[in-house]
């Protein structure tokens, strides 16, 4: 068989135009005047369009939801209620919070995990379970006991310290919508918090961010999570004192250089 044929760049490329091939970003746009092309315009209309709409949907959780699933709710009563009061979405609604008392159980667990929309709910429609098909069976492997998984409707991050309170678990993993850009209307976090209570502070947080096709790979981030996970059990924190080596532990078991 042939080597295949590299097809050569026009000539008349310039750098910033070679560069348009590596990245997201809006860059070499180029210009009609002192406007964007036409085309231009109406891809950045197209993108804005569907950061909006990540924003405003509301999450269909019906394909994750099994006979081992929770469906809990924030304070915040509507979306819009939701984007204009971010306090709402941290606390859990009077029902919710009795649902969770009912159904705590002795031992407690060792680990949390909810799944919420957040600001795109089609992060976590789309992102989610290619998470939680390395995460979940990578917390039992480490020999963990998970509570049953909680899917949160207009959930902020803190919404989970509360959640993992009231169950008594020792960690909580929070799977969220991100605030969508331009680029990026389905990214997913992961908030990794250990002794999580309400009112924990953020700094007391780790977080995996960008998860999505173009950007870090479910699995990737599932191996992260379950690294961050054993060492915050282990040393007994989270946040800024526990710094992330997951990659150069992946290294290292694969016999390569760090």
């Amino acid at each position: 068989m042939s080597d295949p044929v590299e097809v050569p760049e026009p000539a008349d490329l310039t750098p910033w135009e070679r560069l348009k091939a590596y990245t997201d970003a809006r860059i070499a746009l180029g210009r009609v005047g002192t406007s964007l092309p036409t085309a231009e315009l109406l891809r950045f209309s197209q993108a804005h369009a569907l950061a909006r709409d990540a924003v405003l949907a509301g999450t269909d959780f019906s394909s994750l939801s099994t006979a081992d699933t929770l469906h809990v709710r924030s304070l915040a009563g509507s979306r819009s209620e939701y984007l204009r009061r971010p306090d709402l979405g941290r606390r859990l609604h009077p029902e919710s919070v009795a649902l969770l008392r009912a159904v705590r159980v002795t031992p407690s667990p060792d680990v949390l995990l909810m799944l919420s929309d957040g600001l795109s709910a089609a992060a976590a429609e789309r992102q989610a379970a290619g998470v939680l098909n390395v995460l979940q069976p990578g917390l039992h492997a480490l020999g963990l006991t998970v509570a049953p998984l909680l899917l949160a409707a207009q959930a902020r991050v803190a919404l989970a310290d509360e959640a993992a309170g009231l169950l008594g678990a020792r960690l909580a993993i929070h799977l969220i919508g991100e605030r969508p850009g331009l680029s990026s209307p389905d990214s997913l976090g992961a908030y990794l918090t250990y002794a999580p209570r309400a009112g924990t502070p953020d700094a007391e947080r780790n977080c995996v961010s960008n998860i999505r096709p173009a950007g870090l790979d479910a699995g990737v981030a599932a191996r992260r999570l379950l690294y961050l996970t054993a060492e915050a059990l282990r040393r007994g924190l989270s946040g800024v004192g526990l710094k992330d080596a997951s990659e150069g532990a992946e290294r290292r078991l694969a016999g390569e250089p760090e």
